[in-house]
């Protein structure tokens, strides 16, 4: 392997192990019972919790930003666990697969952060608890081009934080 071979994959490499924790909280961290970020999985009012117990994301199907009863199903857990976790807001992620230009995609990704937001509201969640940013095909989770990377890609993602918006 050539030097410059091996300088783009050592790059390649740390830009994604910059991609893990993209919101410099709650969600890079997730192996073990003691979450640094986020407490103690066990603690069911830790984000840790949040994050792997009651689930902190849902998936879109293609060029959609409709809830699946899938989604809904893990957004229903999230508005409880939010309802009785009064202290916790939020920043809903959206985020888009590889496919198209990066000007749809943040758009797609904003419908879907909606979409997560309004359902959150719904289910009782103050409006002002919520966030949306929307990442488009920024921040992929997987980089390949087939089907498997894509699906993981087209996903909300709800973050947890303490008095994010003062």
């Amino acid at each position: 392997m050539s030097i410059l071979s091996r300088i783009l994959v050592i790059g390649l490499v740390l830009g994604i192990a910059g991609c893990t924790n993209s919101t410099g909280g709650f969600g890079g961290n997730s192996g073990g019972l003691n979450n640094p970020d986020g407490g103690l999985v066990s603690d069911q009012t830790s984000p840790a919790y949040f994050q792997q117990a009651v689930g902190d994301r849902v998936l879109f199907p293609v060029d959609q930003a409709t809830l699946t009863d899938q989604a809904r199903v893990v957004l229903v857990a999230q508005a409880d666990w939010m309802s009785l976790n009064t202290d916790y807001k939020a920043i809903i992620e959206g985020h888009a697969d590889e496919q198209g230009t990066r000007e749809y995609n943040i758009g797609l990704g904003a419908r879907r952060a909606d979409a997560v937001r309004e359902f959150l509201i719904s289910r009782g969640v103050a409006g002002n608890r919520l966030q949306v940013v929307s990442y488009g095909k920024e921040r992929p989770l997987e980089i390949c081009s087939n089907e498997t990377c894509y699906s993981k890609n087209r996903r909300a993602v709800t973050v947890l934080a303490s008095n994010l918006m003062g």
